[in-house]
């Protein structure tokens, strides 16, 4: 009688990235995050300012620092999540991986220069978001491609 294969998920799992390059991937996503929740901090005086709904209705209800933190929580916490349940899960072979990784790095430009590259930025560069969100995402692409190894197969 064989025995049939069980997929074991630890706390481990959710909390900490398998290897490397992912640790290193999921570092360089805070980056851009943390570089929102600074620059919101220290240009944002009064919560109308803030130009998000759902951080502004935090930060009336709960004050600026307190309402901003349990935001940037809330929203970035599932996307770490699925950052660490996937250096665990997914395994490809090297040729697949190289692109699958490219592709996630990409979408996940997209997504950290739209909601936080360009929001941090907004407090200082009056630049249209387009632009914002366009120079965030190449800037993302190009510490991915010098950071991640994982691209060199």
């Amino acid at each position: 009688m064989q025995s049939k294969p069980r997929a074991t998920l630890s706390l481990k799992c959710f909390l900490l990235p398998k290897n490397n390059h992912w640790l290193k991937r999921t570092l360089l996503v805070f980056a851009f995050i943390l570089f929102d929740y600074v620059s919101t901090l220290v240009f944002c005086h009064a919560p109308y300012e803030e130009a998000n709904l759902y951080a502004r209705v935090l930060m009336d209800n709960f004050g600026i620092h307190r309402g901003l933190t349990l935001f940037v929580l809330a929203a970035n916490l599932p996307i770490y999540v699925a950052l660490c349940v996937d250096s665990h899960a997914v395994r490809l072979p090297p040729k697949i991986a190289v692109f699958v990784e490219m592709s996630v790095d990409m979408v996940f430009a997209w997504f950290v220069a739209g909601l936080h590259f360009s929001g941090g930025s907004s407090w200082f560069w009056t630049a249209p978001e387009l632009a914002r969100q366009t120079f965030g995402a190449s800037l993302y692409l190009a510490m991915a491609l010098i950071l991640l190894k994982s691209y060199k197969s």
